[in-house]
């Protein structure tokens, strides 16, 4: 595996949204990513299909399956941190001290280890020890309510805001740079990486907007929030859309003068008042061609514009395909790793494991002898998956 985090370990106990995101972009920068899994369900009901470890987010990893309620399997897991970088978990506060895998056991064991914790509420606080998802996480930071048109409930923008961006990609960026400070002082440390805490740091611009009173908490109000003529979709003739951002006067002139707009009523770009009725008019002109025809005239200009894609478009998008921005997946397409390192690049990521595909290999390197390790399977502390 090539990239920049060659050389690189990292255990990852098992779960859903951020942490697995997070792993993912670890091992897609070539981290060696260990998965501890839990052993497969005989009888998985449809959330624990859909849940299943087994998506492109799941890719690049190895897996060794354990059952984490028996002391055993603690015991390997133990060994596999000794020879770990970082550790990431997903748990709620206080679930990994009571298996015997909390950090301060772990940091016994290597004192140099980074022990990443990804929650929604965080370590500490009133909330922290509630059930919760991303669209909680983002609600409590005030950017759900930001988002959507006025007349209607906020709109959920899916669970991008906390699970990956404020979630996934924060823990990421966090153990990292507790790895960096690590090779300095030869000490690991806890990185306590909330939604809730990523979710308000992605506000932090609109946050300083609104203490210049430039940004106000209705919706329907803001610029960037789809109000303005010039920042929004738009519906095609053909019944597809497209995205305009001309927020720069410059930018903003050259969409009038391609689109042949000399109705005065334009000039008045940062005018609230006149949005409204500039954005009618901008539909019924967008309206009056299709996608493609608007592609032809307004793409690759200073326009500030794209095509909306649904996602059997994007990867065929020309820009898309001369970037390699999605590389094949079994039948279908995935997105590449991002971001690009010009001396070590990343490789294509392998496809998700199966649950426990190397799980006899990484006990051998933890030195259990072959009679300790079928000892294991047959005690079903742990799994391996068939023909491995």
């Amino acid at each position: 595996m090539a990239g920049p985090l060659t050389g690189v370990t990292v255990v990852e106990l098992a779960g859903i949204g951020p942490g697995p995101f997070a792993g993912m972009i670890l091992a897609d920068m070539g981290a060696t990513v260990i998965r501890i899994d839990r052993r497969p369900s005989s009888q998985p009901g449809a959330l624990d299909e859909m849940m299943i470890n087994d998506g492109i987010v799941d890719r690049g990893r190895a897996s060794i399956a354990l059952d984490l309620k028996d002391p055993r399997a603690i015991d390997v897991v133990l060994r596999l941190v000794e020879r770990a970088d970082i550790l990431i978990e997903g748990y709620r506060p206080g679930v990994t001290e009571k298996l015997g895998l909390g950090p301060e056991r772990c940091l016994e064991r290597n004192p140099k280890l980074v022990y990443g914790r990804m929650t929604g509420w965080g370590q500490s606080g009133p909330l922290a020890q509630a059930a919760g998802h991303d669209i909680n996480y983002i609600a409590l930071s005030g950017a759900l309510h930001a988002m959507g048109p006025a007349d209607r409930p906020p709109a959920p923008p899916l669970n991008l805001v906390g699970d990956y961006g404020g979630g996934g990609m924060l823990l990421a960026l966090g153990v990292l740079a507790a790895v960096l400070e690590s090779g300095r002082s030869g000490q690991g440390q806890v990185v306590d990486a909330a939604m809730t805490d990523g979710a308000a740091l992605l506000m932090a611009t609109l946050y300083g907007l609104k203490a210049k009173g430039q940004w106000h908490t209705e919706r329907s109000s803001n610029f960037l929030d789809g109000t303005a003529h010039f920042y929004g979709v738009y519906e095609c003739a053909d019944a597809k859309f497209v995205s305009i951002g001309p927020i720069e006067p410059q930018f903003y002139k050259l969409l009038l003068q391609k689109c042949g707009i000399d109705d005065p009523q334009f000039r008045h770009q940062w005018n609230p008042a006149e949005w409204e009725a500039l954005k009618v008019k901008l539909a019924l002109l967008f309206k009056s061609r299709t996608r493609q025809a608007w592609c032809e005239l307004l793409e690759g200009s200073d326009v500030c514009f794209a095509p909306v894609l649904d996602m059997d478009e994007a990867p065929h998008h020309p820009h898309n395909v001369a970037r390699a921005t999605f590389v094949p997946y079994q039948d279908t397409m995935q997105p590449a790793p991002a971001p690009r390192f010009g001396r070590t690049p990343s490789d294509v990521p392998a496809p998700a494991p199966a649950t426990g595909r190397d799980t006899v290999r990484l006990l051998e390197t933890c030195g259990y002898s072959p009679e300790e390790i079928a000892a294991l399977l047959l005690a079903n502390v742990a799994h391996a998956a068939q023909g491995t």
